[in-house]
């Protein structure tokens, strides 16, 4: 299997060092495309407008035989770039891993999900790999996280995937053994309370912070509750967004007629 591997976090990232080791290990072909800093939160933006820099690694920041490059772009950019120009060959894109989960309705800003997704749109099956700690724990367990995402990725390349759909796996900050499982979920609800904090610039004026605590609801069957309860979560992400229930609904009552009508159409 040849993988493109990137992330969010940032090329010299914990998570995606410790993971691209585990995966070369495994004698699978690899090449390293990411984000030259810390590009969270981009979701699925792409760079236009302004050109996209790519610079080739010292072999040494990865294992042997790995070639890697930075891009001064988003993640989507680093996936694009990766499976048109530089890694063509590749066959599995993985994002990850994410120092942080990626649960719930933050999938859709997340640049680790939103990596993968490209992959998928680009003909790829893909994984996101999150490790579910937070911004003030001393001890991240990325071991675990990656050797979560081999097991996954293993499975992947036994049975492959729809060609719409990625795999979104969050694991718990905690070490394998107290690991209680793999849970199959559909993807959670999370908010945010309190999301702007007012702050003054040197001039005086207001600007704001984004942020916000976090309120999950805990529902049977999701994400952010099964890893609440110790296990990794893998839900699968389909691309196609249509609600059909309601498509089906709004053709039966010809909504279609009615608005051309509306128009004198």
């Amino acid at each position: 299997m040849k993988i493109l591997l990137t992330n969010d976090d940032g090329v010299i990232s914990t998570g995606i060092q410790i993971l691209s080791r585990s995966l070369a290990d495994r004698e699978w072909l690899m090449a390293v495309v990411a984000p030259d800093r810390e590009r969270s939160g981009m979701g699925h933006a792409i760079t236009s407008g302004v050109p996209v820099r790519v610079h080739p690694l010292d072999p040494g920041m990865f294992s042997p035989g790995v070639t890697a490059y930075s891009c001064d772009g988003t993640p989507t950019d680093c996936v694009t770039l990766g499976l048109d120009l530089l890694f063509p060959d590749a066959d599995f894109v993985v994002s990850g891993i994410n120092q942080g989960p990626n649960m719930g309705d933050d999938v859709t800003y997340s640049g680790t999900v939103c990596a993968a997704m490209e992959g998928v749109i680009l003909g790829r099956p893909a994984v996101a790999v999150s490790l579910c700690c937070k911004p003030n724990d001393s001890f991240r367990h990325n071991t675990t996280a990656t050797l979560a995402a081999l097991a996954v990725l293993e499975y992947v390349e036994r049975t492959g995937l729809p060609n719409d759909t990625l795999l979104n796996v969050n694991v718990p900050n905690e070490f394998m053994k107290n690991i209680k499982g793999f849970k199959l979920t559909r993807r959670g609800h999370r908010r945010y309370v309190d999301k702007f904090t007012t702050i003054k610039d040197p001039h005086g004026k207001d600007c704001y912070w984004i942020g916000g605590r976090v309120e999950d609801k805990r529902e049977d069957g999701t994400d952010i509750t099964a890893v609440d309860d110790g296990y990794v979560s893998v839900s699968p992400i389909a691309m196609d967004m249509t609600n059909y229930p309601l498509l089906d609904e709004m053709r039966g009552k010809g909504v279609d007629v009615l608005l051309a009508k509306s128009l004198k159409l």
